[in-house]
């Protein structure tokens, strides 16, 4: 059950408005997650331009991160999303369990990567040094290691921010990993 009401267009700020309507053009329709953001004037914007920002890692990359984070984090918003954007990255249902889980055996480079942000959630920032070390050896350098910590907090806060409202999932669901691996 939904704790707080999807604000609609008409509902927001003129600012709110006008990034509906980018979204609307971009995406097709405004997430319900990004539409929470517009009870406040500025976090929507703010939220945008930080994930929009620019990093190190390439698209696929960040949806391994994305998907590690969220799992973590239990949040079913963004498993759902990000599980409809890692196919559009060429991510089989496969890989997309095994980087839920927070590893990837089709790739040893993403492999480190999911491990990574997997560890860093699971452990609020104190990153096992041995997990650290494997990114390293993966061929990862410091420039991502700082990407994929912000990348981390960046998806952090979408998932408290769902897993605090409960804003309907307007994405296919995804399916617990649980029951998918089992």
């Amino acid at each position: 059950m939904s704790t707080f009401e999807v604000p609609q267009r008409e509902e927001v700020s003129g600012n709110n408005q006008a990034v509906f309507d980018s979204l609307e053009k971009a995406v097709g329709f405004v997430p319900n997650l990004f539409a929470t953001y517009a009870y406040s004037e500025n976090a929507l914007g703010n939220y945008l331009n930080l994930q929009n920002a620019k990093t190190s890692l390439k698209a696929k990359e960040k949806e391994v991160v994305n998907l590690a984070v969220s799992e973590v984090n239990g949040c079913i918003y963004c498993l759902s999303a990000h599980t409809a954007i890692g196919k559009m990255n060429a991510f089989t249902d496969e890989q997309i369990l095994e980087l839920r889980a927070g590893f990837a055996s089709f790739d040893h480079k993403l492999d480190a990567l999911a491990r990574l942000a997997k560890n860093i959630t699971e452990n609020r920032g104190k990153t096992d040094a041995v997990v650290l070390e494997k990114f390293f050896d993966a061929g990862w350098t410091k420039e991502n290691l700082i990407d994929t910590i912000v990348l981390v907090g960046d998806k952090t806060i979408s998932n408290y921010l769902h897993r605090t409202t409960q804003v309907p999932v307007d994405f296919p669901i995804a399916a617990p990993l649980e029951a998918v691996l089992a």
